[in-house]
């Protein structure tokens, strides 16, 4: 897989540590405290604010705004409405996580509401619950993803023109669209899949890029990238998830836009 010349992921990555901006979440409670330490790994500041009543204040001091339905109830996805309804005010970017979509109705019909009521400007998830929030048949195995008969690129690509955002699919090779480009991340190591929240993690780092350039669809892949070659180079140093996890975090904190111009695997 040769080296797209058009990403500049190392650059993006200087650009978060030199703004530093706040990314504000309302997210999933198993794996909140990985979406805060990874936003916080990378330089930028993280905000974990869900009450009904401050979600707009905080939006209004935010430079993104991340969404994720992992533990959904009926008023967390309100919330999520309201907040997100301040960000499309103020105009910066919102970015969905469609944690889960695919297992329940109720992930199903609200995923729908938050994409059809307030402006998506990335809508992330893992091969399956892309799918589903595409139209398709497909079940989704809690949180993990199943088998898409169809042409998830494809699918992707026609829900980032119908939606006009960007759609970002995770798996072993994770797409990146808005319905005319398309780039290709294989980067990654198979430990990711062995630690509860990697794909969290991923929503905040791409929220985290988003903060920073206006260009959704290269800070969707320049997010992945960096994300996955710290995940590369902790996984040389841990025998397991545990290590690895603890690794992973010290990766994204050291690494450098020299390493990420080198390891990162993306074409078009």
């Amino acid at each position: 897989m040769s080296v797209s010349k058009n990403i500049k992921a190392g650059i993006l990555l200087a650009q978060v540590r030199g703004r530093s901006p706040v990314v504000h979440h309302l997210t999933n409670w198993v794996t909140i405290y990985d979406c805060a330490q990874v936003v916080k790994s990378l330089g930028a500041s993280p905000v974990m604010a869900h009450a009904l009543e401050e979600v707009e204040e905080m939006s209004g001091i935010a430079s993104s705004l991340v969404l994720n339905i992992g533990t959904l109830t009926i008023e967390f996805v309100e919330a999520m409405k309201k907040a997100a309804r301040a960000a499309n005010k103020k105009g910066i970017p919102v970015i969905l996580d469609v944690c889960g979509a695919g297992a329940t109705s109720l992930r199903d019909r609200k995923c729908l509401e938050l994409i059809n009521e307030v402006r998506i400007d990335i809508i992330k998830g893992n091969a399956s619950e892309i799918g589903r929030v595409a139209g398709e048949n497909v079940r989704t195995k809690g949180v993990d993803s199943s088998l898409v008969q169809a042409d998830i690129k494809n699918l992707a690509a026609k829900l980032a023109t119908r939606k006009e955002c960007t759609v970002v699919v995770t798996g072993e090779i994770d797409i990146v669209t808005d319905g005319k480009r398309c780039f290709l991340v294989a980067n990654g190591n198979e430990l990711m899949s062995k630690v509860v929240g990697t794909g969290c993690m991923a929503a905040s780092v791409i929220g985290t890029f988003a903060a920073v350039e206006q260009d959704l669809v290269k800070a969707g892949v320049s997010g992945l990238v960096c994300f996955e070659v710290a995940a590369e180079l902790a996984a040389k140093k841990s025998p397991g998830p545990g290590s690895f996890r603890e690794k992973l975090f010290d990766c994204l904190y050291n690494l450098d836009a020299k390493t990420v111009s080198r390891m990162q695997k993306v074409r078009c």
